[in-house]
């Protein structure tokens, strides 16, 4: 088939809009109306643009019982076994647990949830007592060195 060979749909009426051709379709101003921002170049106005009215999403009232998604998603407090590796602090066949941490400065609250992460070399003797969560790796380092998970 060749560009001269083409016919246009039967059920084709009306020539076909060129938009963004100055003058080429819709008479004149190219289908964007003859003024304002919509009409210029790179002018664009966001979908939920109201023409400076307050938006109908902000007039609706909030629902009493929705709490915000950071409010819905745990937080952990991450320690990484590193830290506790070159703490001078943390000694061997020592019990860690939520309060100990706190004493040492690695969470603020006992509430908080923990979860231990490895990214180094590990090799103290010491018992994690109620500890939220730890990684795979942390769990399989742990286990080679003579420390415990209760």
């Amino acid at each position: 088939m060749r560009l001269h060979e083409i016919k246009r749909s039967s059920g084709l009426k009306d020539k076909a809009n060129r938009i963004w051709r100055w003058n080429a379709s819709k008479w004149n101003y190219s289908g964007r109306g003859l003024k304002w921002q919509k009409a210029r170049s790179g002018g664009s106005v966001p979908i939920f643009f109201e023409g400076g009215q307050t938006s109908i999403v902000q007039q609706m009232p909030k629902a009493r019982w929705f709490k915000r998604y950071y409010k819905l998603v745990d937080k952990y407090s991450v320690i990484n076994l590193w830290r506790l590796q070159k703490d001078e602090r943390i000694k061997d066949k020592m019990e860690l647990n939520k309060f100990k941490l706190k004493e040492l400065w690695y969470i603020k609250k006992e509430s908080d949830l923990v979860k231990v992460l490895w990214n180094w070399d590990f090799s103290k003797e010491i018992s994690f007592i109620w500890l939220d969560k730890f990684s795979k790796t942390a769990i399989e380092k742990i286990g080679k060195t003579k420390s415990k998970i209760n």
